[in-house]
């Protein structure tokens, strides 16, 4: 094959692992929930860039080890943890690390990057994944480069094949129609779910078309002709729309911190005079509108720091002082948001969006110290980077805390004098909840305890469905567990509650 070209040889080994990877999606990521299935596959994906990275001594950036090293611990997670919830922010983040290695496999280092040079990365990579196999195939691999007697003629009959198979399906199945006995003998012949092959099928080219066109638009696609700068627009709409429009914003929140200041602090019977709420009821209330605006606030800051970027070093200043007054009413705001959290728990307990709400939460709060300290310091060309490190270390902090186990000790510590335990709703969350469930369940009441025992015993048949594929060190513990306490909690189960109890508020 002397007289093949390196990017034709590229291709046909990118779109070899990528058939690789399709086979090993489709035979292992059809077990729910993930577990070692979803560690294995990113392993494969890992391991097939980092080959084709080492084969063919494509410069990369020098963050590539550490996104690899990255991804393999993300996909560790679903072997440690059974939490749906935190298996999607795990995916999630899986897809945000395969974004921003697309620049990295390109040779673009991530450091100093604006926050828009990652989302057109994402942009970049996303299209180029589901798009990108139809130019590999029609114009990177040069099929005319191939020898004769190889791969041109089993691409000649594997289009062949492809062909003849639709006129294949119409014509048996009208042969199969108007003759009986011919309709028996292919019957016989092929007794074949054609359904099921065709749903393998499908699998097979999503998960080897998208790491196809992934992989072509990493290695193959040239790199931006010229570096990523600050520069790359002049789009700017100059300080004086900018700063009236951060001026509202900034009075808005002065009104509102305001009355949060004589209201959420002032008191329970403020409260109820002024709004006829509980103190708990106008807690809940708020929590999540405030968690919104708090989000929106930083693309505001981030698009009108960018839109302000070729302004003079005034009008620079007027936009860094009118952020920093917004950044000081956005303080009160967040603990206003995480007082009302906290008054919520001790009235309702804790559940899993008010989890993963309140981590969201500590996530902004850090996210704007960074902007602060960066960004409105003349850095802005740190915050990005430094950004998305803090969003995958509360991943990470997360997954050590353990959520579900979490709630469920944190809602036992309470008195039920104030809030009954809701065993179902615990009994409810995944596998990663059943040790403190089963170590406290002398301890609960006994409607509580039943139904609780009850669901316990549904897990353990849930569990014993499982294959290797799914398997997690979560779920290999709860279902030791529950086996060895099956008899216990047979004697205190109790009738399957109705389907409304069994709905959290």
């Amino acid at each position: 094959m002397s007289a093949v070209s390196g990017k034709t040889r590229l291709g046909l080994q990118i779109l070899g692992a990528s058939a690789a990877l399709g086979i090993a999606g489709d035979a292992l990521l059809r077990a729910v929930p993930w577990g070692l299935n979803a560690l294995l596959c990113t392993t494969g994906l890992v391991a097939a860039a980092a080959w084709l990275v080492r084969r063919h001594r494509v410069a990369v950036g020098p963050e590539a080890p550490w996104l690899a090293a990255a991804a393999l611990l993300i996909g560790s997670n679903f072997v440690a943890r059974d939490s749906g919830t935190l298996q999607a922010f795990d995916t999630i983040g899986l897809v945000i690390l395969l974004a921003v290695a697309f620049l990295s496999i390109q040779g673009v280092g991530l450091r100093g990057r604006q926050a828009w040079h990652y989302v057109r990365a994402g942009c970049d990579a996303a299209v180029s994944a589901w798009i990108g196999v139809f130019p590999l195939l029609s114009r990177d691999v040069t099929w005319s480069e191939l020898p004769p007697g190889r791969l041109r003629e089993v691409r000649a009959v594997a289009l062949g094949g492809t062909l003849a198979f639709p006129l294949l399906v119409v014509f048996g199945g009208l042969f199969s129609s108007a003759d009986a006995v011919f309709h028996d003998v292919v019957a016989d012949l092929f007794a074949i779910d054609f359904g099921a092959v065709l749903g393998h099928i499908a699998l097979f080219g999503i998960f080897a078309g998208l790491t196809a066109g992934y992989l072509r638009g990493a290695l193959l696609r040239a790199a931006p002709p010229h570096p990523l700068t600050e520069g790359d627009s002049t789009l700017s709409l100059g300080i004086i729309p900018v700063a009236t429009a951060l001026g509202l914003v900034d009075l808005l929140f002065l009104i509102f911190v305001v009355i949060q200041l004589r209201y959420l602090f002032g008191g329970v019977e403020l409260i109820a005079a002024a709004t006829g709420l509980t103190y708990a009821e106008y807690a809940r209330r708020g929590f999540f509108e405030l968690v919104t605006a708090s989000g929106l606030v930083l693309p505001l800051l981030v698009g009108a720091d960018w839109v302000v970027r070729n302004e003079s070093r005034e009008h620079q200043r007027t936009f860094r002082q009118l952020a920093v007054v917004l950044l000081l009413l956005l303080a009160v705001v967040m603990a206003s948001a995480l007082e009302r959290m906290r008054l919520y728990v001790g009235a309702y307990g804790l559940s899993e969006t008010r989890v993963y709400s309140t981590a969201f939460m500590l996530y902004l709060a850090g996210v704007f110290a960074w902007f602060a300290w960066t960004t409105l310091r003349g850095q802005r060309r740190r915050f990005a980077f430094g950004a998305l490190v803090q969003g995958f270390a509360v991943l990470g902090g997360l997954h050590l805390v353990n959520p579900d186990a979490f709630i469920v000790r944190t809602n036992l510590a309470r008195p039920p004098a104030e809030r009954p335990f809701d065993g179902w709703y615990a009994a409810s969350l995944s596998a990663d909840a059943v040790p403190v469930l089963l170590d406290a369940l002398p301890r609960i009441d006994g409607r509580a305890r039943c139904s609780v025992a009850e669901r316990l015993l549904d897990r353990l048949r849930e569990l014993e469905r499982d294959d290797w594929r799914n398997w997690n060190v979560a779920r290999a513990r709860a279902r030791r567990l529950l086996r060895d306490q099956g008899a216990r909690l047979q004697a205190g189960a109790c009738r399957r509650p109705s389907r409304d109890h069994r709905v959290r508020g």
